[in-house]
This record gives structure tokens, sequence and C-alpha cells, in this order.
């Protein structure tokens, strides 16, 4: 069965649905489709909004993404190693970041659904397109946190 002809179980849990179908990319995070990924960061960013996420803490991640994008930017050959080990070491900031909203062992905060998609999607960027695929995924979940009423603080 190919990824196309997969059906997902979106459910009440949009970020699992899209950490399944992140672990399924076996080329990398620019398989993800772009109307497919549209469609799962509206999802995203409505329930991150119920789950009472604030703006400014993605926004700190998306300047952390944006800081490594104008660095590859500025890169004559569009060297992905060069912004690869501080990619990757945005996961514990994810941690840090969920760990210090949790409530208790049976809320895992705000936070938990939009870290455990990163991390997936962190885990499937090898190339600059994939980093491309991963700051847009970013951009989405921001613009449609804020559509669907976000806050900023």
């Amino acid at each position: 069965m190919t990824q196309q002809n997969k059906q997902y179980n979106y459910g009440d849990d949009i970020s699992t649905a899209m950490v399944n179908k992140i672990n399924t990319l076996n080329q990398g995070l620019q398989e993800y489709k772009i109307r497919e990924l549209v469609e799962d960061t509206e999802k995203l960013g409505k329930e991150l909004v119920r789950k009472q996420l604030k703006t400014n803490q993605i926004r700190k991640f998306l300047d952390a993404v944006n800081r490594l994008k104008s660095i590859l930017a500025k890169d004559e050959k569009k060297d992905f190693s060069k912004i690869e080990p501080d990619l990757v070491f945005l996961q514990p900031k994810l941690a840090y970041a969920a760990a210090r909203q949790q409530k208790d062992s049976r809320d895992p905060g705000p936070v938990a659904p939009f870290k455990r998609v990163l991390e997936a999607a962190i885990k499937k960027v090898k190339t600059k397109e994939d980093f491309d695929r991963f700051v847009q995924m970013i951009e989405a979940v921001i613009a449609y946190h804020k559509a669907a009423g976000g806050k900023d603080q």
C-alpha cells in the first residue's frame, strides 16, 4: 500500500496521526505532500488553540528555525550539514518547553502535541529540501493557530 492510499485515523488526536504519517516517510520530510501538510497543520493549529497553547511558545521555535534558514541561505553551497546539529538540538529545547508546561502526569500540557509532531519531523529532515518542508510545517501551524484564535500571551 502506498503512502497516498493509507488512511489515517485523525479522531481527536491530530498530533498522533501526523506523527504516524511522518514516520512512514521513507525518503524524508519532503515526501509529506503539501496539500496534506496544509490540511493537517490546520487541524493541529486548531487543536493547539483548544489546548490553550500560546502563540509566543510556537514562535520561539520558528525564530530558532529562521536563524538556521538564514545561515543556510548565506551558504553558497546550501550545505544542510552546516545547520543539521543545531536543528537536531531543537529536540531537547522542545522537551524542556513541554516539561515546563506539563501540569501533572495526566495532563502533558499544551506544548506536548506540538513537540511530538516537531520531534518526528526533525528526525526526517536529512536534506535542504526536507528542511524547507519543515519550515513550511512550522509556518503553517503558526498561521492556522493564529487564525483559530490563538492568543499571544
